[in-house]
């Protein structure tokens, strides 16, 4: 099946990113379809969090289209592109968390700026409610994030990036620095919110385990481009050096391994 047999919710063309002399990407293609986990991976250096930005709007690529929710990103008025970023969340790395804010107060900072009229009782319901969304405990709502474990950080991030229910999330190395079981926890939990909520994510990520545990596609950046899109299996047909080390070294090994008896059991 092709991506043309799939409602696509995110197209990136002939996207180009430099900074100064240095050429992050370069006519790179990505397609994201409705209802996907897509998983992210490339060498440190290959820019996944650049495009990342570049589709969000926070970096305006040189040359390109990128499309998101079938509306144009590059060069729309602040009031338009507001009123498309509402219908995405955002999980950047380390959380992100605005460290002067307790976690129900960082919840409640995106729905503020999109509905101001709504009042505190209700703000307070709706933060405690993406607090349980995000498998964290009622008694995290009060903390600020320097009490904060880093899995509950992540949690919390999370939380934040669903304040809006979104139709779309972007999730950037949501498991780096969490220890095995902590990040299977978190791959299990967003696995769930993505069935649960009908959401498409676009999730950056090293960790093999994710790709094997949750992604339904990988797309592989490299040589300034997407070089290849596909199924772990796909993927593994290829015959591209950095996929084949990648995949085949033996973390990658280990990891499908542990896939095979993940679903076996």
């Amino acid at each position: 099946m092709t991506d043309d047999d799939h409602e696509t919710v995110i197209t990136v063309k002939g996207v180009r990113n430099a900074f100064g002399e240095a050429v992050i990407h370069d006519n790179l293609d990505l397609t994201v379809r409705r209802g996907e986990i897509l998983g992210v991976v490339g060498g440190s250096g290959t820019g996944k969090s650049v495009l990342m930005r570049s589709i969000i709007g926070l970096q305006t690529p040189s040359d390109g289209e990128v499309e998101v929710l079938g509306e144009n990103m590059i060069g729309r008025p602040e009031d338009e592109a507001k009123n498309i970023r509402r219908r995405w969340g955002i999980l950047f790395q380390n959380g992100a968390l605005f460290s002067t804010l307790t976690v129900a107060e960082n919840i409640e900072v995106p729905i503020r700026e999109y509905f101001p009229f709504i009042k505190p009782p209700l703000l307070h319901e709706i933060a405690s409610y993406k607090i349980a969304m995000s498998a964290l405990t009622p008694d995290a709502g009060p903390k600020y994030p320097s009490e904060l474990s880093g899995g509950m950080i992540k949690r919390a991030g999370l939380a934040r990036a669903l304040a809006l229910d979104p139709e779309l999330l972007f999730l950037d190395e949501p498991t780096a620095g969490l220890d095995p079981i902590a990040a299977a926890s978190f791959d299990e939990l967003i696995l769930s919110l993505q069935k649960k909520l009908d959401l498409t994510v676009f999730l950056i990520t090293h960790d093999l385990d994710t790709l094997y545990a949750i992604c339904d596609r990988v797309a592989v950046i490299a040589e300034k481009r997407v070089i290849a899109v596909g199924t772990i299996p796909e993927l593994l047909a290829t015959d591209h050096p950095w996929i084949q080390e990648y995949f085949n070294g033996p973390r990658g090994r280990s990891a499908g391994e542990a896939d095979k008896k993940r679903v076996e059991a």
